[in-house]
Order: structure tokens, then sequence, then C-alpha cells
């Protein structure tokens, strides 16, 4: 258990990287790295798009794109169509993040204040967009639903919800890594390989999912019945 204890340790402890004389945290840097390769890819993948007589990258391009609109059109509906963009930089910035571990790369995941930031994004743009659907004076009435009784309750789960995405990406992200670490303590090395992989990809693409459909739940809960 003391060596659970102290990869735990390192694990949470997050490095500074010296970035022009500047001390940055590892976890930020990395999320730079990330965002260039993001925009890159993006330019990469989006150079020479035709109308006629498309070329299978841009067919399959077309056809990711447009299953990933219309799987969070559906969840928020024709009037949460302006967040999609956000909600699918958001997924493919965790997606990076989770599967960066593969290389060998601390996630930036793994850093409590990067999911607290990622979560606090969602929230205020969720309760942006309760404001934009409602108007000011119909978000007010909202916490008073059903009854103003429960409007201290409604407040309080505004509170907890960024508390809630953040926690809840940043416990399975570190979940994965202890289960990891216990699982080494007692079998083989090639069997944690293999669920090195597990955790590196496929759980890290299901903690994207989560994230993403979380958010999209509660942003169409506040954008209401305004369709």
């Amino acid at each position: 258990m003391n060596a659970l204890t102290a990869a735990l340790k390192e694990e949470l402890n997050v490095e500074m990287v010296s970035v022009f004389g500047l001390q940055i945290p590892e976890s930020v840097v990395i999320s730079w790295g990330i965002m260039v390769f993001l925009v890159l890819g993006s330019i990469l993948l989006t150079r020479n798009l035709r109308v006629d007589h498309i070329t299978r990258r841009q067919a399959i391009l077309e056809t990711v794109v447009t299953l990933i609109n219309d799987f969070f059109v559906g969840l928020l509906g024709e009037n949460g169509k302006r967040y999609v963009p956000y909600l699918m930089s958001v997924a493919l910035y965790i997606a990076c993040s989770n599967l960066i571990g593969v290389f060998g790369i601390k996630p930036p995941t793994k850093d409590l204040d990067v999911t607290a930031a990622l979560a606090l994004m969602s929230i205020v743009l969720i309760e942006y967009s309760g404001i934009h659907a409602r108007g000011g004076k119909g978000f007010f009435k909202s916490l008073a639903a059903p009854t103003p009784v429960m409007t201290p309750m409604n407040i309080l789960e505004i509170a907890i919800r960024p508390t809630s995405l953040c926690m809840r990406l940043f416990g399975n992200v570190l979940g994965a890594f202890v289960i990891m670490e216990l699982i080494k303590l007692v079998v083989p090395v090639f069997v944690p390989a293999v669920f090195s992989l597990y955790f590196d990809l496929f759980d890290g693409l299901i903690q994207t999912y989560v994230f993403v459909f979380l958010t999209s739940l509660f942003m169409k809960e506040s954008l209401g019945d305004e369709e």
C-alpha cells in the first residue's frame, strides 16, 4: 500500500514547467499542445473542400461532423443548436486529454484545476443559455419553480452542478489510475498493459461522452420548453 500511496501522491502532484522564465503548470502546457494539435488538424482536414466530386477524406469528415451535430441537436433541440460548437470543442479536448496517456504523457484531466475549469465554463454556459432562452425574468421565475419554497434548493442545485461535473471527470480518471496501480501489484506485466490500453482508450472516451452528455442534459433543462 505504501507503493500505491507514493504513486498516487506523485500522480496528484502538478509539476511546474519553465516557459520563457515563467513557471506554468504542466497540465496547462500539455493543454496548449493539445489545442495546437486540434487547430492544425482542423486546418489540414478542412483544406480544399469541394461542393461537387468530394474526396473520401471530406466525405468521412462530413459524416462524422454530421453524426456528432445530430446527436447534440437531438439532445438540445433546435433552440440549442448555437451551443453545439462549444460542446464539440470540449468533447475533442477531453478526448485528446484522456487519450494522450497512451503516449506516456500525463493527461491534463488528472489535474483538478483543469476539470474544475471545464465544469465552471460549462455551468456558466448552461445558465447563460437559460437566461438567453427565457429572458432574465423567466430565468429568475424558474428558480421559484414549482413553488417558491423550492427556491433555496434550486439555487443550491446550480451551485452543486459544477462540483458534480468536475469531481465526476476527475474522480473517474484518477480512479482508473488507482485500479491500474492495484493490478500491477498482483498480476504479471502483460495483464496491466491490456488494462492500461482499456483505461487510456475506451474508458477515456466514455468519460468524454459522460461529461458532454450531462452538460447537454443540464443545458436542455435550462432551456426549458422554449423551442
